[in-house]
């Protein structure tokens, strides 16, 4: 395997190989870097991002996803501390997940440059808890990567400046990227680094300077109009490249949505973020407090992320440490941090010279009950001890002639309330006694062994007989892998399965014509299109099944046969009908999950392929309230008008605007032409049920314009 490091970044991540006398940077993504974000060392970069485009199936990483997206999910690193979650296109998933595509969006990059990830170190911010190391392990795994090391990203800029200049060292380091800043003071004597001190700011970073800037821009040019969901996510490149841009240039130009310019100038925005800079250079004078340095006792000042690399920053630090920082031609700011992980991968895999100490972040233990009953954290192997580690404790139950007992496995801050969310639980091992005992009897020596890769390895011991009855190693984050449970998210992700996933199609049925007044308008932000004259595309939504349903009842429950099936083509001339009666109507078109098989067999390859394509779309399998969920659900998000025969009975209390005016429209087939006419969904007083298993109940009713009020599924049909 080829020794690897990764820099995991909260805006963007850098990998870098060992090449036997060299760590190489990798170029994963640079041909997907659109002409106006070329910037120097770019293309090394691979934005931390993950995407979603009408145009594209499947979700897009990396500069795609960051330049080519509707709608993205960036900085999921800060959200792994406590592993929130994030929303793409209605559907929710967790921190974990979008970081464990991001790696393996980068292992796929690697592959493409014909090289492989399947073992790394990878890079945590020096003050990162116990919470998001754990889940950038798991993440790291999810995505089919080995993780030998975690190692804080300032020891790793450390190591890369180390390795050029060969020489014994007091180095500090001032680590300000997208999302935390961390100040650390390291030794380096001997071949070995000690890090002797670290503070930081787990949220600050140059997201909060986008926000500076994105609010002096509309202070001057306030927004007039409700802009689209792709307006606001271009907008906020622009001003995110602006930024940059700040840093070599005395002024911007900034162009909002509603086609208003404003120009910014450099020292604006420095002036702008004054306290921001003075908030990060806190962390540097405490380091420098809490080890009793005067700021000329250090020989070297990295200064390495994004943010750092402010003209302004760069002069603060410098003031403050009476001396210049290094300059980025011997420690570049944006690869440092990969080059050390590479570089360390390959002392730790006996690659290349060296001694790589790593250390546990936080400590691990397990959890006890004190004489209140009141659990709390029992340390085992304390914080910053170094690997490998091996350390045991006694242990007693809480009554007598127990059975079995339950070990939680922790990692965390002992001092800090048990649910802190420093504290985080790793997994629960449990173990049974051959035979119940007393309490006094029945105490145990639980070990841990902690070795240098991470892998922790537990070990119950009965002191009364010297019978062991636990033995097992405890992996990142668990024992037996990821779960199929995050392995299908993992894959729902990366193929795009969201529960509003917008067909591939839905812009071809746009045109420049004129808006018809039965149209609805949307909503302030609203999901629309602008058309070629300016004017928003409006939304309808389809409700595939029940329109592939009218007219066309079955004769007897299950029973189907040639004219008694929902029809494919049925539904193609309702949605050819729409096009014709609404051109600039964007149209999507939504079916149940089982309407590929109640179609007749002929039909059923033309609506898989409509469903590969995107020209229908169906709710992933589990949806709660199936088709009609996603029509109102995405009707509710682009203030959109449905068509449907159907009353909704069932949605009417989370979306009442199903019951107004102008947002449903019903269709009747009458003389060879279909007829819509306006209608409201209304709660019928007097209900019939029908009792015919995988059937939609309105399909018994005959086309007509009146709505359907009296039909309601059973609660089993939903």
């Amino acid at each position: 395997m080829t020794a690897t490091g990764i820099d995991f970044g909260t805006t963007n991540s850098v990998v870098a190989q060992w090449l036997g006398d060299e760590a190489d940077v990798l170029l994963l993504d640079a041909h997907h870097i659109d002409a106006d974000w070329r910037r120097p060392g770019f293309e090394y970069l691979f934005p931390s991002v993950v995407g979603m485009s009408s145009l594209r199936r499947g979700a897009l990483f990396g500069w795609e996803a960051k330049l080519r997206s509707e709608e993205a999910a960036e900085a999921c690193k800060r959200l792994l501390k406590s592993d929130e979650y994030v929303t793409i296109r209605g559907r929710r998933f967790a921190a974990t997940t979008v970081a464990a595509g991001v790696f393996q969006a980068m292992r796929d990059g690697a592959q493409h440059n014909l090289t492989s990830i399947d073992r790394a170190v990878i890079t945590v911010p020096a003050n990162a808890t116990g919470a998001a190391r754990y889940r950038t392990r798991a993440a790291a795994r999810f995505a089919g990567i080995e993780v030998q090391a975690l190692l804080n990203e300032p020891t790793a800029a450390a190591i890369s400046y180390v390795h050029d200049l060969k020489e014994d060292c007091q180095i500090l380091v001032f680590d300000w990227g997208g999302g935390t800043i961390d100040v650390t003071v390291l030794d380096y004597q001997d071949g070995f680094f000690e890090e002797r001190a670290s503070r930081g700011v787990t949220e600050l970073g140059g997201l909060e300077i986008d926000r500076r800037l994105r609010a002096m821009v509309l202070e001057r040019a306030p927004a007039r109009t409700a802009w689209t969901a792709a307006q606001r996510r271009q907008f906020a490149l622009d001003i995110e490249r602006s930024k940059i841009l700040l840093s070599s240039q005395e002024s911007v130009t900034v162009v909002t949505p509603d086609g208003a310019t404003v120009e910014i100038w450099q020292g604006e925005l420095e002036e702008a973020i004054t306290d921001l800079v003075d908030r990060a250079l806190a962390p540097l004078e405490q380091c420098l407090t809490d080890l009793h340095m005067a700021p000329l006792d250090v020989d070297a000042v990295l200064m390495i992320g994004g943010t750092s690399q402010i003209p302004s920053v760069r002069a603060a630090v410098a003031e403050v440490m009476q001396v210049a920082p290094v300059a980025v031609e011997l420690c570049d700011p944006m690869t440092a941090v990969a080059r050390g992980a590479a570089i360390a991968a390959a002392v730790l895999a006996g690659e290349a010279d060296g001694v790589i100490q790593v250390a546990t972040g936080h400590a691990l233990g397990t959890v006890v009950k004190d004489d209140s009953g009141r659990k709390k954290f029992s340390q085992i192997i304390p914080r910053n001890s170094p690997l490998p580690w091996k350390e045991h404790k006694n242990y007693t139950p809480r009554r007598d002639n127990a059975r079995s007992l339950s070990v939680e496995i922790w990692e965390g801050d002992p001092d800090r309330p048990l649910d802190h969310p420093d504290n985080v639980q790793l997994t629960e091992l449990k173990f049974t006694y051959p035979q119940p005992r007393v309490r006094d009897e029945s105490r145990f020596l639980l070990e841990y062994t902690y070795d240098t890769n991470g892998l922790l390895h537990v070990k119950a011991t009965l002191e009364h007989t010297g019978e062991e009855v636990l033995n097992e190693e405890v992996k990142s984050f668990s024992s037996g892998g990821p779960t199929p449970e995050v392995l299908e998210e993992l894959a729902d992700l990366q193929a795009g399965n969201t529960d509003l996933e917008l067909p591939t199609s839905a812009a071809a049925h746009g045109s420049s014509g004129p808006v018809p007044a039965s149209v609805p308008p949307a909503r302030p932000g609203a999901n629309t299109t602008a058309s070629s004259a300016g004017r928003a595309s409006r939304v309808l939504v389809l409700d595939g099944s029940n329109l592939a349903w009218i007219g066309r009842s079955p004769r007897r429950p299950g029973v189907y046969e040639s004219d008694d099936r929902p029809s494919y083509a049925q539904l193609e001339a309702v949605r050819a009908a729409l096009a014709s009666r609404y051109p600039e109507a964007e149209i999507h078109v939504v079916v149940d999950a089982t309407f590929r098989h109640q179609v007749a067999e002929d039909e059923r390859a033309a609506v898989g392929a409509a469903l590969s394509k995107g020209d229908i779309i169906q709710p992933p399998a589990g949806t709660e309230g199936k088709g009609d969920a996603l029509v109102a659900a995405i009707a509710d998000d682009a203030g959109a008008m449905i068509v449907t025969n159907d009353n909704y009975v069932e949605l009417q209390n989370r979306y009442p605007w199903l019951k107004e005016n102008g947002r449903v429209l019903g269709a009747t087939y009458s003389q060879g032409r279909w007829v819509f006419t306006p209608r409201t969904c209304v709660a019928p007083r007097h209900r019939v049920t029908y009792a015919a298993p995988e059937r939609r109940a309105h399909a018994l009713v005959p086309p007509g314009p009146f709505p359907l009020a009296d039909i309601k599924l059973r609660p089993h049909e939903k």
